[in-house]
């Protein structure tokens, strides 16, 4: 395959594509965090981690300890996730629209990609063997390569017609 470098340049980023596509990408990430951090949160409160901190905490002094709410840390981690998501997908389209002002004035970002291109395939001529016909006697074996013939061709003949005979008038 033929590779050619082409020169594109990028002029515009359609905003509502952009807004589709950081909510889409956005989210999936926000969900993640959330239930990365649940399923961080329930191996640390297996491990009793939580009790130990408070132990701590009563150990050096403090009255009432140290609660660790699951519940209360899961609300936060979702509200942070949703204002998050909006706050990016908003940037990145703001992002879109500020990039298609510049590109006015600019000209946009020039890329340079290398595409394949299928070269064309010379057609080959198309030989055909001899069969042999039912009943006849199998061919003499040949050598792989086939013989040539030389064909003698006649020359042309040239027939000379005589020249029509022109008048010359002076006027």
């Amino acid at each position: 395959m033929a590779v050619q470098r082409v020169r594109r340049v990028i002029r515009k980023i359609d905003p509502w594509t952009v807004l589709k596509v950081s909510l889409v990408f956005n989210a999936i990430m926000a969900l993640v965090f959330v239930l990365g951090t649940v399923i961080f949160w329930s191996i640390f409160v297996n491990a009793g981690i939580p009790q130990k901190i408070n132990d701590l905490a009563l150990l050096i002094g403090l009255e009432n300890g140290i609660n660790l709410d699951g519940a209360v840390y899961f609300r936060i981690v979702l509200l942070l996730s949703v204002i998050w998501t909006i706050l990016i997908t908003g940037f990145l389209t703001l992002g879109a629209v500020v990039y298609n002002l510049i590109s006015d004035l600019v000209g946009g970002i020039e890329v340079i990609v290398l595409e394949e291109t299928a070269a064309p395939q010379a057609s080959r001529p198309r030989v055909t063997l001899p069969t042999a016909r039912p009943g006849a006697a199998a061919p003499a074996r040949r050598g792989i390569l086939p013989t040539i013939k030389s064909a003698v061709r006649p020359k042309p003949t040239v027939v000379e017609e005589p020249e029509p005979e022109v008048e010359l008038t002076g006027t």
